[in-house]
């Protein structure tokens, strides 16, 4: 975390974001890690930007900071804030629960690829 000019806080990672989160909760990395039901050292890791969480872990993290689980998506970059649209298919994918989270991760590489596909497509005049 930095500070901005106005002396605010600016979160620059989702680790960042989510240490922020649980100290604004007051909960320790152990309390929370227990609430989520993952182990206290890789919590630890997703804070420092060592690990990339699973959606179904953010999930987890955002019921117990009681905060919504697309804020996290967006912080981890799932979910792109520019966009309404992809935005909602990818938390429809996000949250179904039939598929596997590597399904899930899968269907959202291919929705990404279509997207910047036909967006090389609408610059290209020919």
């Amino acid at each position: 975390m930095t500070k901005g000019k106005d002396g605010k806080t600016v979160v620059e990672s989702l680790g960042d974001f989510l240490k922020e989160q649980r100290l604004a909760s007051r909960l320790s990395l152990r309390q929370l890690a227990d609430q989520v039901g993952v182990s206290n050292p890789y919590l630890s890791q997703i804070e420092r930007g060592l690990r990339k969480p699973s959606a179904e872990v953010l999930q987890q993290i955002a019921r117990a900071l009681r905060i919504s689980a697309e804020q996290l998506y967006h912080q981890a970059g799932i979910v792109s804030p520019e966009s309404n649209t992809a935005g909602s298919v990818e938390l429809a994918v996000l949250a179904d629960v039939g598929l596997t989270e590597r399904q899930k991760q899968s269907l959202l590489d291919v929705y990404a690829s279509f997207l910047a596909l036909n967006a090389g497509d609408a610059r290209d005049p020919s």
